[in-house]
């Protein structure tokens, strides 16, 4: 945002230089990224009259000028504008003066006037364009003065009687979104009347009663009050369209705004001043005297002012007469009703307009506005009226006519305003200073909070231009910045509670995980949670037949971020495929994430929105590299089986986790194990599906296993810790135990039946054979386990017999199973 150090000072006192300035801005939290002068002291810069005008005998396109500037003989100046003429009032740089000039590279540099010949004729000064005096980037030609202005006068004080001062400074400021009361000349004078303790000048305004001889010719319909609560409209008559006066042109030009005409500077030196855009419809264009606020509807079109037409987004809000849209409501306006010179009527547009409905559209039309920069950020829902009534009154000053009596506004409940309370003893904790009440109070009251004091509580009222200070420590905050933060007291010591604070247990459980899997030669990786939206359908099937509800962003920055990721696969396959093509081989990566996807319960952090963390475990590429005596060996499904034993046993889960498999594998996979607690899914472990395989070019397959973490987490914190205990002094008893099962039958539950069986006495329970074929009945397979018994004492034949049968037993009426012979 640009601001005028000159225009600044209409509404405060300022004591400070242009540096200085910046510096005060820095210290409220208002980052200054520039400050560029624009103009001169303007010392030797007078009136003149140009007495005549002759060719210049050697140059075609210069003249030969006398001017009387008020000395005892007038002065001879060569002059190279088109528009001089003999009889004007212009303005002169004589000999000795300094202007600020644009060279050939662009750049503005003080220059100093001498005497000098141009084209071997004497030029003793320089009849100045607008530019040259810092009044605005015209250089179209010299500027000429009214009839009346005597000759030989100060242009300084010229300008004086005009209400301006020169030099003038711009400062270039970098608002966050926070602050939309700072994208104005009165927005940051309020603050620097809190920091200086002077007070706010405002422009006295009458504002029109609502209804009144206007809502005879006006007629304002909203149809979208969530997008336009507010719509206030005001007209003037009898305008008469010209050029601005100087005051405007130079207060615009120090922002970096070029003049239009006079009512169309008007608004944008309104929207500058007190941050409401505005705008102004050539009213005997709009058809019917009728204002019609809607969304547009699909496939509508506008013509705005820039001469583009532009295909509107289906939902954009318009601003309609009885038969069209005349404007994309809070971004730019129509060419169809558009000021022009012959334009006599003008309706004042100055409403409130939702943030998300201009930021959306605005980003899908590739348009920014001054208009939608502070729409986007939310302006001041009380302001509307007294910015329609202050562009009107100054239509009328520059460019004649009346207001038409009376108001017409349409509005959907009147701004809230909400109470806070800023505890003093509070603040002095917080910032370590004890800042007296009486001066938070000061400079509350500067920025238009109005407190209260009620014992040792300040009582705020939070004003409307300020919807970012919403609790207590905003309150604060709004204190310390004003009262300065170099001024808070820095202590001499500092006290550390001498305390252990105790790691969470979940975090401890990740950190332990990421320990285990890095151990094991796995890289960690992160990944973007936003994936385009044709990716997150391939990936968001849970099975060939079911598919998750994918939660779509409502603007995304763009197609390639369009939806959050139903799954963390995305991500781990585009890792793969990076690395893969930068010729890395050995490729194994975990990522900690969150996912996303809609649901349809209520009692969720959004309701109809789920998210969670998942634990995804990647392998591709050789196991090991080709060593000397042994062949390059290509990861399988087993060493990712084995990777996640390792991390169950170590976690102490061995016996509560198991893979079994799944007759709905997912559509990713080409086969799939579900990772299971009991009867509890907590994730599961496939080879990426040929399909995907080729669609992504990998080289070499892809094993992976992913975990709802929070679930793995719980059954995790509930496992028994082991307690580890020396050898034992007695000898250990081994049996082997063959059974036949059903060749479908999983190990898993198996093992776990035989734990459970074994138990007190079973130490270890171990596969250590899988035999299908001859002498093994059709539809069966054999599985070998070897047992080892052991106590606290010398076991006997008869106890480990014993064991050993209720083993078989239980394998027996759980599963079908036979002592193979």
């Amino acid at each position: 945002m640009k601001l005028s150090y000159r225009w600044l000072t209409e509404y405060i006192d300022l004591e400070l230089t242009p540096q200085a300035l910046a510096e005060a801005l820095i210290g409220l939290g208002l980052e200054v990224e520039a400050v560029e002068p624009l103009g001169t002291a303007l010392e030797g810069v007078v009136i003149g009259r140009v007495l005549s005008v002759q060719p210049h005998p050697n140059a075609d396109r210069l003249t030969l000028c006398q001017v009387d500037v008020g000395s005892d003989k007038p002065l001879s100046i060569v002059c190279g504008a088109p528009n001089v003429a003999a009889g004007q009032k212009v303005v002169v740089a004589t000999p000795g003066a300094t202007l600020l000039l644009t060279d050939r590279e662009g750049q503005r540099q003080a220059v100093t006037l001498r005497k000098t010949k141009i084209r071997g004729e004497l030029s003793e000064g320089m009849i100045c364009a607008e530019d040259e005096l810092g009044l605005s980037d015209d250089h179209s030609g010299i500027l000429i003065l009214p009839e009346q202005t005597p000759v030989g006068l100060s242009f300084a004080e010229y300008l004086r009687r005009q209400g301006l001062v020169l030099p003038d400074y711009r400062l270039e400021i970098s608002l966050t979104p926070n602050r939309a009361d700072a994208t104005s000349h009165i927005g940051i004078a309020r603050d620097l009347s809190a920091l200086t303790d002077r007070p706010l000048r405002l422009p006295k305004v009458t504002v029109p009663e609502p209804g009144g001889e206007a809502a005879r010719y006006v007629q304002v319909i909203v149809d979208a009050p969530e997008a336009c609560p507010r719509y206030v409209a005001l007209l003037v008559r009898n305008v008469r369209i010209g050029p601005s006066p100087l005051w405007l042109r130079q207060r615009l030009a120090a922002i970096g705004l070029r003049s239009i005409n006079n009512v169309v500077d008007v608004t944008n030196f309104v929207l500058h001043e007190c941050g409401q855009p505005l705008h102004a419809f050539d009213f005997d264009r709009l058809c019917g005297g009728k204002i019609h606020v809607r969304l547009a509807h699909a496939g509508e079109a506008l013509t705005t002012l820039d001469g583009k037409t532009r295909q509107l987004p289906e939902g954009a809000l318009l601003i309609c007469d009885a038969e069209r849209p005349v404007a994309l409501a809070g971004i730019m306006g129509g060419q169809n009703s558009e000021v022009t010179d012959s334009t006599t009527n003008i309706l004042i547009e100055s409403a409130y307009f939702d943030p998300a409905t201009i930021r959306r559209t605005a980003r899908a039309l590739g348009l920014q506005t001054d208009s939608s920069y502070r729409f986007e950020r939310g302006v001041d829902r009380s302001l509307q009226c007294w910015a329609a009534a202050r562009a009107a009154q100054l239509i009328v000053e520059v460019a004649g006519g009346e207001l038409v009596p009376g108001m017409v506004e349409v509005h959907f409940g009147q701004p809230q305003t909400h109470t806070l309370q800023l505890r003093i003893a509070r603040m002095q904790q917080v910032l370590g200073t004890a800042i007296p009440a009486s001066e938070a109070a000061r400079i509350l009251d500067r920025l238009g909070f109005a407190p209260k004091v009620v014992g040792d509580v300040l009582q705020c009222t939070v004003p409307t231009y300020r919807p970012d200070v919403a609790e207590e420590i905003d309150l604060i905050e709004e204190v310390a910045r004003v009262y300065g933060y170099d001024r808070l007291a820095e202590p001499s010591t500092f006290v550390v509670p001498a305390r252990v604070i105790e790691e969470p247990p979940a975090q401890r459980l990740r950190r332990r995980v990421r320990t285990l899997l890095s151990s094991m030669g796995l890289r960690e990786i992160y990944t973007n949670s936003l994936l385009p939206r044709e990716v997150a359908y391939r990936f968001a099937s849970e099975a060939a037949t079911h598919s998750y509800g994918l939660v779509e962003t409502l603007n995304p920055i763009s197609a390639e971020m369009a939806v959050l990721r139903p799954s963390l696969l995305p991500g781990l396959l585009q890792t793969i495929v990076y690395n893969q093509n930068r010729g890395q081989q050995v490729l194994r990566f975990f990522e900690f994430g969150r996912v996303f996807s809609r649901t349809e319960r209520t009692d969720t952090l959004v309701p109809g929105f789920a998210e969670h963390e998942a634990l995804i475990i990647g392998l591709s590429g050789p196991q090991a590299p080709k060593g000397w005596d042994t062949p390059a060996r290509m990861v399988d499904f087993f060493d990712l089986k084995g990777l996640l034993e390792t991390l169950f046993e170590a976690l102490h889960l061995r016996d509560q986790v198991h893979l079994l498999p799944t007759d709905t594998p997912r559509a990713t996979a080409a086969y799939q194990l579900n990772i299971m607690a009991g009867t509890r899914l907590l994730g599961h472990v496939a080879r990426l599906s040929d399909v995907l395989a080729e669609t992504y070019e990998l080289r070499t397959p892809l094993y992976y296993a992913e975990l709802h973490w929070e679930a793995f987490a719980e059954i995790a914190h509930s496992a028994a810790r082991r307690r580890y205990r020396p050898f034992s002094r007695f000898p250990e008893v081994d049996r082997d135990l063959a059974i036949l099962v059903a060749r479908t039958q999983p190990v898993g539950p198996l093992l776990e039946a035989i734990r459970e069986a074994g138990a007190p006495l079973l130490r270890q329970a171990e596969v250590f054979d899988l035999y299908e074929g001859e002498r093994i009945p059709v539809g069966q397979k054999s599985v070998a386990v070897a047992l080892r018994f052991g106590a606290d004492r010398t076991l006997t034949d008869a106890e480990v017999d014993a064991q050993v049968a209720a083993i078989l037993n239980v394998l027996t009426q759980r599963f079908g199973a036979q002592l193979r012979q």
